[in-house]
């Protein structure tokens, strides 16, 4: 009997605890959900009024030395504009087709982008190699052995250029002019945006030509990226699936996504004109059968404005194209 009793006992007592146990565990969840609530909060909460992603922003901020440099040279056209307006004036700047502001004209010119004049860039006492992160590798490579810090931003797309802004303005201490910009263009954004609300949208092919043939953009180009802002459809997004930021024309699968509008960027300078673009169309019938050349709204477009990420001129570029969009 002693033996059953104490069984027993043992019993109760041990579905009394598991009892009070699960009760301690349910008040831990109710105490819990609050917290789980304000987490999930604050895990939206990661990209900053301006669009800026906020983890992007930190990683990017990190890779900055710890004290701020007096000597930078600048590889990049984009970083270098960004500089100028936020009134900071480096001792170098990159030499390129592509126009740097005129106040900087007098500024030492430290070579090509992707192959700058080490030798110059020595001479100049650099404390700071400010660089496009798509040419990292091979300027690392290139500055093997030197002694100066390095730094580069992403400046290929609408969100690298407000990104690589946003950074810079923080770190060199010019959150106002910082802020005004981006203000700026967040607000011309949102007026665009407001007003493409109820109407629908075009399919878009985006085309670039090259010295010796055309290829499809995809939103990975800057261009690209401004279309996708806007809410547009790109075909090579969507139905060509192309995983390359340029790629080859395909005139068999475009006749088939048969796109409404079609951007053209082309320069002279840059690859292929106008003319060898209604050279290509000639040559092609398949051209004839889409449905933006039947309505004419196949757009030739300014490679000063499209063809080089700009922060100055990114309002223009938006505007620009949402007035094809909405006319």
């Amino acid at each position: 009997m002693k033996k059953w009793f104490w069984v027993s006992l043992l019993v109760i007592v041990c579905t009394l605890a598991g009892c009070a146990k699960q009760e301690e565990k349910g008040a831990e969840k109710e105490a819990e959900k609050p917290q789980q609530q304000e987490v999930t909060a604050e895990a939206k909460e990661d990209v900053f009024e301006d669009g800026v992603d906020e983890e992007a922003f930190q990683k990017a901020l990190a890779n900055f030395p710890t004290e701020v440099p007096e000597k930078i040279v600048t590889t990049s056209v984009p970083l270098t504009e960004m500089l100028h307006l936020l009134g900071i004036t480096p001792v170098g700047v990159p030499t390129s087709t592509n126009p740097i502001p005129a106040d900087f004209d007098a500024i030492t010119k430290i070579g090509s982008p992707m192959a700058p004049d080490l030798e110059v860039i020595s001479s100049l006492q650099t404390d700071l190699i400010l660089g496009a992160a798509s040419l990292q590798s091979s300027l690392d490579q290139a500055l093997t052995g030197m002694n100066i810090a390095t730094a580069y931003l992403p400046t290929e797309s609408y969100d690298d250029l407000k990104l690589s802004f946003k950074v810079l303005g923080t770190y060199f201490g010019k959150e106002e002019k910082m802020n005004e910009v981006l203000q700026s263009i967040v607000a011309k954004e949102d007026e665009l945006k407001a007003k493409g609300q109820g109407k629908e949208l075009p399919s878009v092919m985006l085309v670039i030509g090259t010295s010796d043939s055309f290829m499809v953009m995809s939103d990975k180009s800057y261009l690209g990226s401004l279309v996708e802002r806007l809410g547009a459809d790109n075909i090579a997004k969507s139905v060509l699936k192309a995983e390359s930021t340029y790629s080859p024309m395909n005139l068999e699968d475009i006749v088939v996504a048969d796109p409404d509008m079609i951007f053209v960027l082309a320069s002279g300078d840059h690859g292929a004109n106008e003319d060898k673009f209604k050279q290509e169309i000639e040559k092609n019938s398949a051209w004839t059968q889409l449905s933006a050349y039947k309505n004419d709204k196949i757009y030739m477009l300014d490679y000063s404005t499209f063809g080089v990420t700009s922060i100055a001129n990114v309002e223009t570029a938006l505007s620009t194209i949402a007035d094809y969009f909405y006319k």
